[in-house]
């Protein structure tokens, strides 16, 4: 359930001023809204003179009502609802005291003035400390307007001060309400920080140990593929150069380079030692299509750009060991090529699950580890680098039917372009 929200200060003091205007209200009188008074009086002449003399000295208009019984009074504090009381102090079996007591349960604060022939001061003296507003005896009856106004001025002013001070308590509460919850919503941001920090140091970690794996695992293979460089090289100078051993020195080559790859971006550190020479990207994509046994569609005999091939060897193979991970069959992936502008276009096609579009923007990230990457989550971070060395891009497109397919767009040379262009010296082509 959500937290009741307390009223703010604001709203304390309009919902104050309102009861405010609304109590002023009620003590204003005109003809629609006369003073009603109620008045206890067993006797008929007594009630007379005391309504002249209201009627004679009060400015507002008055409804003065008369009850000589307890039962009449305890029924007109019902239905006449009086702004003020009067009283006498003795009635025959009722009295000003006892009458002041009914009244007091129905309004504490409504002005009870006793009006009677006689009273002795300690009588007087003991009426007032209970409660009752003023005493006027009938010979001073003088006094009665006076009193009245009196009282219902004070009846004013105990009730704004009454509300100022309910006004008071509230905001009170509702700042001690706003306070907890301060407090709580305090609690559940430093909670929600120390998981967050928690899950950063765990995420510092993790990474941490994959650069650390990447490292050692780098460090690990260089040894046994440098042997096996050297082996292959011997055997090619004892046995004489085949086919057979230029693949797979080539292939371990790639290895090498891969595995320094990957101790590189371990460090956090770009692909570096890109070597620009003229290379044929046909016969070089065809060449990889034959290691990994996948078929080549359309590819144009010879089509030259300047890069370098084992760079891009290694970009293929990248691509098309992931395509036949993901797809499950060399039968399912393919590759093809074209021209388009000053573009040449390499495809490497796959009829697997596809690339969902909210994993196309994170795919070539360091590290990220979907299905769709690789299993490393650093092959498609170098094939990406390595295309950016060369002045191309890399995306990834739908495959109509189903699949995912990855594009290589690479610059072709200027047709007007030095024999000998100066950036071949082994630095990356101009951006």
């Amino acid at each position: 359930m959500a937290p009741r929200i307390p009223p703010s200060a604001a709203d304390l003091v309009r919902q104050t001023e309102e009861a405010l205007q609304a109590a002023k209200k009620s003590l204003r009188f005109d003809d629609a809204h006369p003073l009603r008074i109620l008045h206890l009086e067993d006797s008929e002449l007594d009630c007379e003179l005391v309504q002249l003399n209201i009627e004679a000295n009060l400015p507002w208009a008055v409804d003065i009502c008369c009850a000589e019984t307890e039962e009449d009074f305890t029924r007109l504090l019902a239905e006449f609802r009086p702004h003020l009381i009067l009283s006498d102090y003795a009635l025959p079996g009722f009295d000003g005291l006892r009458a002041f007591e009914v009244a007091q349960q129905s309004d504490p604060i409504r002005p009870f003035i006793i009006v009677t022939g006689a009273m002795g001061e300690e009588v007087a003296v003991d009426t007032l400390r209970r409660g009752v507003t003023d005493y006027i005896l009938k010979q001073s009856l003088d006094r009665l307007g006076p009193s009245i106004r009196r009282a219902l001025a004070e009846r004013e002013a105990r009730i704004r001060r009454e509300l100022a001070e309910q006004a008071v308590r509230e905001l009170n509460v509702s700042l001690q309400q706003r306070l907890e919850e301060v407090e709580r919503l305090r609690g559940l941001a430093e909670a929600q920080s120390q998981r967050l920090e928690a899950q950063a140091r765990q995420l510092e970690e993790a990474l941490q140990l994959q650069k650390t794996f990447l490292a050692e695992t780098s460090h690990e293979l260089r040894t046994p593929l440098t042997a096996l460089l050297g082996y292959l090289r011997r055997s090619e100078r004892e046995n004489g150069p085949s086919q057979t051993l230029s693949d797979a020195q080539r292939v371990a080559e790639n290895m090498t380079r891969l595995v320094n790859d990957l101790l590189q971006l371990s460090r956090g550190e770009l692909v570096q030692g890109i070597e620009m020479h003229f290379v044929d990207i046909a016969r070089l994509v065809s060449q990889v299509g034959r290691d990994y046994e996948i078929e080549v569609h359309a590819v144009p005999p010879q089509i030259e750009i300047v890069g370098d091939p084992g760079r891009l060897t290694q970009v293929f193979v990248n691509l098309i060991s992931n395509a036949i991970r993901v797809s499950g069959s060399r039968d399912l992936v393919h590759l093809d090529a074209d021209t388009h502008g000053p573009w040449v276009r390499i495809r490497v096609v796959d009829r697997g699950p596809g690339v969902p579009d909210a994993i196309k923007p994170r795919i070539f990230d360091k590290f990220y580890r979907g299905k769709e990457a690789g299993s490393a989550g650093l092959g498609l971070t170098i094939a990406q680098q390595v295309v950016h060395a060369h002045g191309g891009t890399i995306e990834v497109l739908d495959t109509p039917g189903g699949g995912a397919t990855f594009q290589v767009n690479l610059p072709l040379p200027e047709e007007d372009e030095d024999e000998d262009p100066q950036w071949l010296s082994g630095s990356a082509a101009p951006a």
